[in-house]
């Protein structure tokens, strides 16, 4: 229960003056609803533009520790596409790159195109990364063509 400034008389919280003295009393603004998390600090943007920051790293890491929607569904968009793109790039690199080690493909032949489509995944997942980051800062919830109806299935919408 609030107390009057003046002369110190209990007044109830919607008072707008003491019934005491008559002292107008400070109103008391209502707790704003703010778009920080309680646990991290993190702005919802910035939050969201850091669950891409490591790829499907801090993608998992956010999406286990927030609990806000947009967050949650850029957490699971950033699991989703950039583990994909990780788990790709292995697969592509095994048979182009260590298998051109031990002699698979011509030797040369296989490596040369191996090194072209591995070259075109990485800047296709640098373009990718730095355009998420980006609407993700901008509050956009860009949803990409193949995983972003994963991403919001795992999100929960």
């Amino acid at each position: 229960m609030p107390h009057c400034t003046k002369c110190g008389a209990t007044v109830s919280e919607d008072a707008g003056f003491c019934q005491n003295c008559g002292q107008p009393q400070p109103s008391v603004a209502p707790a704003s609803v703010s778009s920080t998390s309680a646990r991290s600090g993190l702005s919802e943007n910035a939050a969201a533009l850091l669950s891409y920051a490591l790829g499907w790293i801090t993608g998992i890491i956010f999406f286990l520790t927030d609990r806000r929607p947009m967050v949650r569904f850029h957490a699971a968009q950033s699991i989703v596409t950039f583990g994909g793109l990780h788990i790709l790039r292995i697969v592509l690199g095994m048979p182009f790159g260590v298998g051109w080690w031990f002699g698979g493909f011509g030797h040369w032949g296989g490596f040369g195109i191996g090194i072209v489509l591995l070259s075109f995944l990485g800047l296709l997942t640098f373009v990718l990364w730095i355009i998420c980051m980006v609407k993700a800062h901008q509050g956009v919830r860009l949803k990409l063509p193949l995983t972003g109806d994963i991403a919001e299935n795992i999100a929960g919408r």
